[in-house]
């Protein structure tokens, strides 16, 4: 059967929306900590929230941008079908990049980049956080290990059979790292900030 374009234009433009919801600026401005994007590296993620040293709020801000991905996803797949569900996390994926409300320039990604795995393959989460946690362990940088989760994220996927969703992971990765291009280059200069550390 052919793809329904216009469904899944739907979902995508659906997923975007629920990705361009920016929480970790929403949620430091209701907390009377101003503008998150003025401080640190000037992302509107959960690592640049941390570094204000309200952890809670971090963890608010990686829930909510992971969830919102999560959502869009399952939505889709229950109204819509499995090619609905890879659009809208695609859409959920480039509204957080680009959100239309913050003139297209928002976080980079990762926590929604876990949400949409999430929603569309558990199972990869759990290959995402080994990677992750461990090398953010090891290295206190919260970059090198998202630049590493992401890139093993599509192969664990081609491994586990995944095959669509290994090509949707690998342009979500790609994203990711380009939207990551200032912290390679300050982790090359060994300037990038750590886990931790306040703006």
């Amino acid at each position: 059967m052919a793809p329904d374009w216009t469904q899944i234009a739907l979902w995508l433009v659906i997923g975007y929306l629920f990705g361009a919801i920016p929480f970790g600026l929403i949620l430091t401005r209701f907390a009377g900590l101003g503008d998150v994007r003025a401080i640190g590296s000037g992302n509107i993620g959960a690592t640049n929230v941390l570094r204000t040293g309200r952890k809670g709020l971090a963890a608010a801000t990686l829930l909510g941008d992971a969830l919102k991905g999560t959502v869009a996803v399952l939505l889709a797949s229950r109204f819509g079908g499995s090619d609905a569900a890879l659009a809208a996390g695609l859409g959920a994926f480039l509204g957080h990049l680009f959100p239309v409300w913050l003139g297209f320039k928002g976080g980079k990604g990762v926590a929604t980049f876990i949400g949409v795995l999430l929603g569309l393959f558990p199972l990869g989460v759990l290959v995402f956080a080994v990677i992750w946690l461990g090398l953010a362990v090891l290295l206190r940088y919260s970059s090198a290990s998202a630049l590493a989760a992401s890139a093993a994220t599509p192969v664990a996927l081609w491994a586990f059979g995944q095959g669509r969703l290994a090509v949707l992971f690998c342009v979500l990765a790609l994203l990711l790292w380009w939207k990551h291009a200032p912290n390679i280059r300050r982790l090359a200069a060994g300037t990038e900030g750590r886990i931790g550390q306040k703006g």
